[in-house]
């Protein structure tokens, strides 16, 4: 009786085991075929693979990558679906009524499977680039103070030191066949101004090498990153920890959280010992050190490092691919390289200095328009994402919570429905007058809404010094024969480098 009842017991056991895989499999099923009903009818590519879902027709990276997507924004000028992996799809955004319906709204960054921020978090943690709720709006709150005008004056002298030992460093390159490749050195410079201003650490990087551990640490991490968020069968982070890409991710995370130890580790020490009364200007290091919530609560060393971290990321290297392919494209346009240094030697023999001062930021209005449409022109940030935590609805559409939407930099300042001309190079179009009657969601190299960037000033004061410093002593040429490939990582880079000649300017 006993051998009767232990086999109906195993035998209920067992139906009610496959009862609860055929009921998950019809779960699924029924999921599925939801999913794939809601975007039956969205614009997009429809040759997608039953597994792969659109990823197997995409390039690893590179120019091809940027081609592609170009591509698909010439086809597809609102928005469009992409399929990453067979469960995956992903809403683009590319034209600015529905780029605003994203970033109008406080929505957070995709940090679910497969999101491109989750991939980034163990680099950069829940910083203020990937937080969300009421954690960004904690941070954001306490860190607004750092950029504060007051705060961001003496960076410009910072700024300006930094471009003159990149000019040291040029020298030899002065009217001399020699090419040089531009984001090596500018990467170098950015590093230099960020660690300089935000953390008061001065490691003359700039001195000596062509490139520094840190600057090839980030480059080897973002491009890590790129290929992950490009191939689903990564998105697990088993699978990728195991592989070798995986395990060299880790190594230069491990990197770089030291670099930030260190950093934070020396100004505790000084805190320690000489208080604030020794610091001649309170940078953004003391504020993330010292600033308090309501409650009293400060950030803890987790939250530090995290901030750290973010903003040595994208205050050296977002930084250097705007400089970098700002100068390419006034060497590609002499005759706007021309026009930048008039004004800056204007300006410069009115205040009789070689210096950029803080006053002469505001006179120099055409490189402002210059740097805009570079930024327009080459995206250093060529896309970001949200992902919904309700039911949106987007031309006409509805779409469930958890949708991860990616707005797309590059298109949209490549809409021919929204700019004249886009594959030109024209810094008139950020006049003034032209700025003051454009869509406020038409050109967004910070992002737009709550969740811009909080150091657009600090970053467009930083381009406006070195570019000045470069452009006033050198006229730049580029290489013939030689087109940079775009390389699209977490910054706009280049698979080929960006290769100019110097000469030295008469006057």
């Amino acid at each position: 009786m006993c051998a009767t009842l232990s086999s109906t017991v195993l035998n209920a056991f067992i139906i009610g085991v496959l009862g609860y895989i055929f009921y998950k499999i019809f779960a699924f099923i029924v999921w599925y075929k939801n999913l794939r009903r809601i975007f039956k009818d969205c614009p997009g590519p429809t040759d997608g693979h039953w597994l792969m879902g659109n990823m197997n027709k995409f390039p690893k990276g590179g120019q091809n990558l940027v081609n592609l997507m170009q591509e698909l924004g010439r086809q597809y000028r609102r928005y469009y679906v992409l399929w990453f992996g067979a469960l995956r799809p992903v809403i683009v955004v590319c034209h600015p009524s529905t780029v605003k319906e994203i970033l109008k709204t406080s929505e957070p960054k995709s940090t679910g499977f497969g999101g491109v921020y989750r991939h980034g978090i163990p680099w950069l943690g829940r910083g203020l680039l990937i937080a969300d709720g009421a954690r960004w709006a904690r941070s954001r709150r306490l860190l607004t103070p750092a950029f504060h005008f007051d705060i961001l004056k003496p960076y410009v002298a910072i700024s300006n030191d930094a471009a003159n030992i990149l000019i040291e460093k040029l020298e030899p390159f002065v009217n001399t066949p020699k090419y040089f490749e531009v984001f090596e050195v500018i990467s170098l410079c950015t590093l230099d101004i960020i660690l300089r201003c935000a953390f008061s650490y001065n490691t003359n990087c700039q001195r000596g090498q062509t490139t520094h551990p840190y600057v090839t640490a980030v480059h080897e991490i973002t491009e890590t990153w790129g290929v992950r968020n490009r191939t689903p069968y990564l998105f697990p982070d088993i699978i990728f920890y195991l592989s070798s890409l995986g395990r060299k991710f880790l190594k230069n995370c491990k990197y770089v959280h030291g670099v930030a130890e260190e950093i934070i580790d020396k100004r505790r020490e000084t805190l320690r010992k000489d208080g604030l009364s020794s610091r001649k200007y309170l940078d953004f290091l003391d504020t993330l050190l010292t600033a308090k919530d309501e409650s009293g609560i400060g950030l803890t060393q987790e939250e530090i490092r995290n901030e750290v971290d973010t903003f040595l990321f994208e205050g050296h290297d977002t930084t250097a691919s705007a400089i970098s392919w700002t100068l390419y494209s006034l060497a590609k346009h002499p005759e706007i390289q021309s026009k930048v240094y008039e004004e800056i030697n204007n300006v410069l023999q009115a205040s009789e200095s070689d210096d950029l001062q803080w006053e002469d930021l505001p006179k120099l209005e055409y490189l402002t328009m210059v740097i805009k449409e570079g930024m327009h022109f080459h995206c250093p940030v060529f896309a970001i994402q949200r992902q919904f935590t309700k039911d949106f609805e987007l031309d006409g559409h509805t779409f469930p919570a958890g949708t991860v939407v990616s707005i797309q930099i590059l298109n949209l300042h490549h809409n021919k429905d929204v700019w004249d001309n886009p594959e030109e190079f024209i810094p008139e179009r950020f006049s003034k007058e032209n700025s003051a009657t454009m869509d406020s969601y038409q050109f967004v190299p910070f992002s737009a809404g709550p969740r811009n960037c909080i150091g657009q000033h600090f970053a467009m004061h930083e381009m406006k010094v070195v570019i000045s410093k470069l452009i006033h002593r050198y006229k730049f040429e580029p290489e013939p024969n030689h087109v940079p490939e775009k390389n699209p990582a977490a910054v706009m880079r280049t698979s080929n480098g960006i290769r100019m000649r110097i000469s030295k300017r008469s006057t």
